[in-house]
């Protein structure tokens, strides 16, 4: 079969896509046939696949570029529903055949459990929530406020927030917070709308009041339960909020103050304590991508080789900008066999683990882009983190400037100790979104209100984070779920960022005692795709999947330890 270009297939309406699927459907399937047949649907696949993300890709890059807003919405209600439904038949007559592949093993599981669920009414309901997703993006992105007669982005805004005296922040946090209220409205009425949209597609599939349960299989979660979820939970709070308060008792101290306030904290996420030692480890992007190439290439050639590529080709945007999307991500083109990543930098040290973390998930899809099957190239979620998070600690020991990399090695002290904490600290954080989003599912009818909401998420937040003192701005942590853009466009996923960051430090723990054999486990682990089981992939890797408290003490434990050394090595630098 003759697949057009992707460039061709780009603009082509339904109607000229559709003979592509129905000659699949036709042609015979057999023994003989199915490994062509394969290989061919997944070309099909991969065009429109790099179709669908180059048309999101441009939606984030200018919000307010109403052609390319169009031009994704034209797809999601034109093509998308009828690729849906034509990929659903081509599974279903795969799946009947009983015919197996070399493998496809994983891969067949989960297009069983999608063929179970499929539904043609969910198919609208699913473009109503992707649009429901674009507004929110809308929103977020044209937040900004005016300091001294200049007009910031809430994002760019941080370095100066960041480097000014505490009642310089507490003015800036207190225009930031201002600005968001004013979104407060818009933001429950798109919540309200999504809400009743997912309860609506749980309902068709079968779940009928339970999105939850129709969400676990959508996401392919095999491999644990809602139950697990709640075992993490309180783990962290056994093992992990003792650890954070001491974390944040040093922030405390360090401050001279006798609480931590809002403005104390990273003025985006309100968990990170902020810096009295501000950071400028670049000045512009070139700085920024040249230094994480001299990074990457310290921890391995091919990793940095497969930057290098991606960089060539204009496959990376990190500049902030008014009317970019907020966040950060990394997206796959899979028929250009090229990933794209996308940032927000504004010359903080965030910018540059950000780096690191979204260039991780390229290295995934790089390694898994040589398997033969696009099937086989979608590892669980909760895998798909390991590779971005443990990028993070494998880069950690080359940010010097000697390495060619951000920071003198008292900067690169800093740095690693303001990732170390914050790994630390992101585990309570996690357990308040991932316990929330339970919460959410287990009682829509009283998440349906934004003011039950508010609630629930002060409660979770006073349950995990009690460090902080919201006295009197009360409304600023409740209004917490707003700023977590998982709720409102990827249900249910977040915990896949905890599981991840556990194996990430096994993976860094191992990388203490041999770095290179710790980066080869982690290729050869990514070159797996998802071609097999989440744990299989956790072993690859050189870690284990686990939800209980004595892993998440020895993780806890390393930090801590490295925490001390380096604060022993800040100290003789400063008597130095």
């Amino acid at each position: 079969m003759r697949i057009l270009p992707h460039e061709t297939i780009m603009h082509l309406p339904w109607a000229e896509i559709e003979p592509f699927f129905a000659e699949l459907n036709e042609r015979p399937l057999n023994a003989d046939t199915v490994e062509a047949w394969l290989a061919d649907w997944s070309r099909l696949r991969e065009r429109l696949h790099e179709r669908a993300a180059r048309l999101r890709v441009a939606s984030v890059q200018d919000t307010a570029d109403e052609q390319a807003e169009t031009a994704l919405k034209d797809f999601l209600s034109g093509v998308f529903p009828e690729m849906q439904k034509a990929n659903n038949a081509l599974t279903n007559r795969l799946l009947e055949s009983g015919l197996q592949v070399d493998g496809m093993e994983v891969p067949l599981r989960k297009m069983r459990q999608d063929a179970a669920i499929f539904r043609e009414a969910n198919l609208p309901l699913q473009t109503e929530e992707q649009a429901n997703a674009i507004a929110f993006n809308k929103i977020t992105a044209a937040q900004t406020i005016t300091w001294e007669g200049e007009e910031f982005t809430t994002s760019r805004v941080g370095p100066l927030y960041e480097g000014s005296r505490r009642q310089t922040r507490r003015a800036i946090w207190a225009l930031v917070d201002a600005r968001e209220q004013q979104d407060r409205v818009s933001i429950n009425e798109l919540w309200v709308e999504v809400l009743a949209n997912r309860q609506q597609q749980a309902a068709n599939a079968g779940f009928p009041g339970d999105y939850r349960a129709y969400a676990w299989r959508r996401r392919h979660r095999f491999d644990y339960s809602p139950q697990d979820c709640r075992r993490f939970h309180a783990a962290i709070e056994k093992v992990v909020v003792p650890a954070a308060g001491r974390v944040y008792q040093r922030h405390t101290r360090g401050l001279g103050v006798d609480s931590l306030r809002p403005w104390d904290l990273d003025l985006y996420q309100q968990t990170y304590p902020i810096s009295t030692d501000h950071l400028t480890p670049f000045n512009n992007e070139e700085e920024l991508l040249d230094r994480g190439s001299a990074v990457f290439h310290r921890v391995d050639p091919a990793l940095g080789g497969y930057y290098d590529h991606m960089r060539a080709a204009g496959q990376i945007d990190f500049v902030n900008r008014p009317g970019k999307g907020p966040g950060a991500f990394c997206t796959a083109y899979p028929a250009s066999r090229l990933p794209f990543m996308f940032g927000n930098a504004v010359g903080q040290s965030r910018d540059v683990t950000t780096l690191l973390h979204e260039s991780g998930h390229a290295f995934h899809n790089f390694e898994s882009f040589s398997l033969p099957y696009y099937h086989q190239r979608f590892p669980p979620m909760e895998f798909n983190e390991v590779a971005s998070m443990a990028m993070e600690f494998l880069g950690a020991p080359y940010l010097t400037l000697s390495h060619g990399g951000y920071y003198t090695s008292g900067e690169a002290a800093l740095a690693r100790t303001k990732h170390l904490e914050k790994t630390l600290l992101f585990w309570p954080y996690m357990a308040v979104v991932d316990a929330f989003q339970h919460w959410v599912y287990e009682n829509p009818e009283q998440a349906a209100d934004p003011a039950d909401c508010d609630r629930a998420w002060g409660e979770l937040w006073d349950r995990f984070i009690p460090w902080i003192d919201f006295t009197g701005l009360e409304s600023a942590k409740t209004r917490g779920w707003h700023r977590k853009r998982h709720i409102h466009r990827s249900p249910f996923y977040y915990i896949e960022y905890g599981l991840a960051s556990l194996g990430a430090v096994q993976i860094w723990a191992n990388a203490r005692r041999d770095q290179a054999g710790a980066v080869q486990a982690y290729r050869s682990a990514l070159a797996l795709g998802g071609t097999v089981g989440l744990k299989d992939l956790y072993e690859a890797a050189g870690a284990h999947f686990a939800f209980d408290a004595g892993t998440l003490q020895m993780a806890v434990d390393l930090i801590e330890e490295v925490l001390d050394e380096l604060a022993e090595s800040q100290e003789a630098d400063r008597a130095v």
